[in-house]
């Protein structure tokens, strides 16, 4: 590993992938991952809400928390507040909607997807259809985007800047979009064959 300490932001919309690449990299490169969704998660449970179940977010109870968060900022403030402190730590992969546009260090990848490609994933890792997918993902992300234009000025989904990579997951499978980002961490942050090798 180098001796800079490294800080790795994955953003993208539900469905693209994040959550599942970034934990997957960060056991294979020796990183700490932290989730801004899993932080908000635990703000939720002591809301009295129980965010265990698959599918969650688009649920009504997901729902009725974004409502909780649209009117107070202390829910994702807070959450973005530990996810710095956590990144000026340094050795961390951040699983996270606003760390690309508030850190003002760090690799920052989008991964991309349609938003069809992305109601197919989120209806089969929350067991409903399509549709219900598709309505629940286009509710929840106008609201969401405008929870952070509200707070931080920029738009998620639409503003690129802050991104060192943008990479389009819609014709790749989990694990080749792992081994595409593993050859870009290893070359562009990492010493040759320090990280991602085979076992």
């Amino acid at each position: 590993m180098m001796e800079k300490p490294i800080v790795i932001c994955i953003c993208g919309m539900a469905g693209s992938g994040k959550s599942t690449v970034a934990k997957r990299l960060a056991e294979r490169c020796g990183l700490k991952y932290y989730s801004g969704g899993d932080a908000l998660k635990a703000l939720a449970v002591e809301e009295g809400c129980n965010p265990l179940e698959r599918g969650w977010w688009e649920s009504r109870e997901g729902m009725r928390f974004l409502e909780k968060r649209e009117k107070d900022p202390k829910f994702d403030r807070g959450v973005d507040q530990k996810l710095l402190e956590l990144a000026q730590q340094g050795n961390v992969i951040l699983d996270s909607w606003t760390m690309p546009w508030l850190l003002k260090k760090g690799f920052n990848i989008w991964l991309d997807a349609s938003i069809e490609k992305r109601a197919k994933r989120i209806a089969k890792r929350g067991g409903i259809t399509v549709e219900e997918a598709l309505q629940a993902v286009k509710s929840k992300e106008e609201r969401t985007k405008n929870i952070y234009k509200k707070l931080y000025g920029f738009k998620l989904g639409e503003d690129f800047t802050p991104f060192h990579l943008i990479l389009d997951t819609d014709h790749l499978n989990a694990e080749e979009v792992f081994q595409i980002l593993c050859t870009v961490i290893d070359n562009m942050i990492f010493n040759p064959s320090a990280c991602c090798q085979n076992p």
